[in-house]
């Protein structure tokens, strides 16, 4: 299954994130899983939200830079060596990881990992064909 990530660009600056979920916050968005990669003038905010598509306009109307990227959200096992694994599945099935972030959700003995691959139906049959669950939402 795909998920949609929301990306968002921001400024390097004190209080730009806590902007950022306050906004989402207040229109009752929950953010599901969250990432940010950074440099020192900026950061790529990447998210989960259960609320993508409004997360996106919402974002968009504040004049955030946002789009929406399909990932794969895999739930796996919450127990040592379970990434490992899963790495050399995607490094044995040729199928690259562009990045990936662990959710907040937890449940069940279970983690999930939200991946951004190269392939993402590649991904997607792999993961199935080795009995992984993909989940389309959280």
């Amino acid at each position: 299954m795909i998920i949609k990530q929301i990306s968002t660009f921001m400024e390097n600056t004190t209080g730009r994130l806590a902007d950022i979920t306050a906004l989402l916050a207040d229109a009752g968005i929950n953010l599901r899983a969250i990432s940010i990669a950074d440099t020192t003038d900026f950061g790529i905010l990447r998210m989960v939200a259960d609320q993508p598509d409004a997360a996106v306009k919402l974002l968009k109307e504040a004049g955030f830079t946002s789009r929406e990227t399909d990932v794969i959200g895999v739930e796996v096992p919450d127990h040592p060596g379970e990434l490992a694994r899963i790495m050399a599945l995607f490094r044995n099935a040729g199928v690259s990881i562009e990045y990936l972030y662990a959710s907040l959700e937890h449940k069940e003995d279970k983690a999930v990992i939200v991946l951004k691959v190269d392939d993402i139906e590649a991904g997607l049959a792999m993961l199935e064909k080795h009995g992984f669950s993909t989940i389309p939402s959280f």
